[in-house]
């Protein structure tokens, strides 16, 4: 199989990598891979006002399950 040049970069990088982080970031691919081609990754690293209450009612939910099960 014959590699591109950025395809070859890409391997090089990732050779030079410690363990760790290498597998780390094979997982990430794979994560980005299973998501198809027709989903959209918002790379923002900021949080809109939508994503805020969005994560505060997950963590309450988190919150609040943990909780149950924790009280005897």
């Amino acid at each position: 199989m014959q590699l591109s040049a950025r395809e070859e970069a890409l391997l090089e990088a990732f050779r030079r990598l410690p363990p760790a982080a290498a597998e780390e970031l094979s997982a990430l691919a794979q994560r980005l891979a299973a998501l198809g081609h027709g989903t959209r990754v918002d790379w923002s690293d900021s949080w809109s006002e939508s994503d805020l209450q969005e994560f505060t009612a997950a963590l309450l939910r988190q919150l609040d399950s943990d909780e149950r099960e924790n009280t005897p």
